[in-house]
């Protein structure tokens, strides 16, 4: 019995064999990232190893930002942060303004429980602010913690979690200052959000709770994958009068009509050619079978999608990071150019879909100080056959 207890560290021997099942198809590699204290038998849960963890990534992609783009801390006007399930006291946020010798006046925010999407969220309030506080320098850090949030009882539901979110965060600058317009790589065009929150089935689709023996983690429902097109469908109703040429709008709307005047479901809802507005696409890395079926929806092409694939195979679900490893993917490359449009697109609990639409305004020449450094080399690879 003790063996036995060792060897699948105190968890139900089924719940390690369904995440086990659950793993073998997740389309992730063998170099995906946990905690350590995730990594070793028995895990320990404990609040001193979360907050290092998010020190640890949040401050290590602050400072190659800076480093790279060589920014002095003093001078960051607005500073946002986004981690969905850790929100210690003090914020993550003044974690940053204290390792980084940030000023007095900085304005920070903090924001918890807006899930995967959140990243999105957080550019969409920086771009609110800095178009109030002209001449300002904004920098949004993205993360999640795994150390509290692993899930230790037996319920598949939430079993899930373990099997797909792993390490992972993203730090950007985001400027209004003239001086900055030179070195810019992006331009934000557009930013859609969209919440279904209104609708139960939504609301409770990603649900942190307590299982029937009172250990707490994150249920993620069967309706995952239908919830996440509604949202998608009520996004691109937002966004596509916005980016698609006017012929694919009035293809749309044709053929909308034409279905409710013969009210007959024969008659196909036009998909638009997404590929006529944006060049590049981030979808969210949230799994395989979310990314499947955004492609399938989409009509997109498997280069459309590669980036996602790529980011999911060899970092996993890295939440509201995900759509950043992609972009970084793509100028590993070398295939941003200037004037690309970019699409990137989150979804979190909620529930909700969020779009950020870029274009690139630099020459942009292939970026492989990244996280993909030493290693964009071997991608794209067969997930089929290394699965």
């Amino acid at each position: 019995m003790f063996e036995e207890n060792q060897l699948y560290d105190g968890m139900d021997p089924e719940a390690v064999a369904f995440q086990c099942k659950i793993m073998a198809k997740s389309g992730f590699s063998e170099l995906t990232s946990i905690s350590p204290s995730l990594a070793q038998i028995p895990k320990i849960k404990a609040l001193s190893f979360a907050i290092e963890e998010a020190e640890t990534i949040m401050c290590s992609v602050i400072k190659n930002l800076f480093e790279k783009n060589k920014i002095n801390p003093k001078t960051i006007d607005i500073l946002i942060t986004n981690s969905s399930v850790f929100c210690p006291t003090p914020s993550l946020s003044a974690m940053v303004v204290n390792k980084f010798r940030m000023r007095s006046n900085i304005m920070s925010f903090n924001l918890s429980g807006m899930g995967c999407s959140a990243g999105i969220i957080s550019m969409s309030l920086a771009k609110d602010l800095l178009r109030v506080h002209r001449n300002s320098l904004a920098l949004i850090v993205s993360t999640e913690t795994l150390s509290l949030n692993w899930y230790t009882g037996k319920v598949p539901s939430m079993l899930l979690s373990n099997c797909l979110f792993r390490m992972g965060g993203a730090a950007i600058l985001m400027s209004s200052r003239v001086q900055d317009k030179h070195k810019a790589k992006y331009k934000l065009q557009h930013i859609v959000r969209t919440i279904t929150a209104q609708d139960d089935e939504s609301h409770g689709c990603v649900y942190q709770q307590g299982d029937p023996e009172d250990k707490e983690g994150v249920s993620i429902s069967k309706s995952i994958v239908n919830v996440s097109g509604d949202a998608l469908k009520k996004n691109i109703a937002s966004l596509g009068p916005l980016v698609l040429p006017l012929r694919e709008q009035f293809l749309y709307l044709f053929s909308i009509i034409c279905r409710k005047m013969w009210s007959t479901r024969r008659i196909s809802i036009y998909t638009p050619n997404f590929n006529l507005a944006f060049e590049h696409f981030c979808i969210h890395s949230g799994g395989r079978a979310i990314i499947q079926a955004v492609e399938r929806n989409l009509r997109l092409r498997k280069q459309d999608v590669e980036p996602s694939t790529m980011t999911l195979y060899r970092f996993g679900n890295i939440s509201s990071s995900s759509i950043w490893y992609e972009l970084s993917y793509i100028e590993a490359k070398g295939r941003m150019k200037c004037g690309d449009r970019v699409w990137q697109i989150a979804f979190g609990s909620g529930f909700k879909c969020n779009s950020a639409v870029w274009k690139c305004v630099c020459d942009m020449k292939p970026n492989t100080a990244t996280a993909w450094r030493d290693t964009i080399h071997l991608y794209p690879v067969d997930i089929m056959r290394t699965n």
